[in-house]
């Protein structure tokens, strides 16, 4: 079972990523995929606050290298929850995802247990000035794309209500 769970910033999407993690029943495995930045205080209280409310029997994994998730996900017993696709992305150089795409879809429908993804929905946002910010909009929105695909339930989080998007 893949579940992606998609909304915009402070959206509550990884509170409801959780939850659903957390029904799931059985261990969790919490992939950050999140650093922050030497210096940044308030990118760091933002993870500690991530960290906090983690039930303490959850397993968080550090996944800080471009091609760890799949890695990660095909080792995880149990239910695995990613936070989150957008993070990952910035790790790659020129937000180039096209060959680790096909590993991670491959890791996600071998897996036998439940996987819970985050992922900023990009495509609700003003149209980013910048190059980097085009390039990075595109590769979340094709990666969100092909992830939903691939995915049993699409969740759109908005001021923290979900809505379950239909199957094409």
């Amino acid at each position: 079972m893949i579940t992606l769970v998609l909304g915009g910033a402070a959206s509550g999407k990884s509170l409801i990523a959780e939850e659903i993690a957390g029904s799931c029943g059985g261990d969790v495995t919490y992939v950050a995929t999140a650093v922050p930045a030497p210096g940044d205080t308030d990118h760091a209280a933002r993870i500690a606050a991530h960290r906090a409310r983690r039930p303490a029997n959850w397993t968080t994994v550090e996944c800080t290298a471009v091609s760890d998730l799949a890695q990660h996900l095909r080792q995880i017993v149990g239910v695995a929850l990613v936070d989150s696709l957008g993070t990952w992305i910035t790790l790659h150089q020129e937000f180039e995802v096209v060959a680790e795409t096909g590993d991670l879809l491959a890791a996600l429908q071998d897996r036998d247990a439940p996987s819970v993804l985050v992922s900023d929905e990009v495509g609700l946002a003003v149209h980013p000035p910048s190059e980097a910010g085009r390039r990075y909009a595109d590769a979340v929105g094709a990666l969100n794309q092909r992830i939903a695909a691939a995915a049993d339930r699409v969740l759109l989080v908005v001021a923290g209500r979900a809505l379950e998007l239909p199957r094409p």
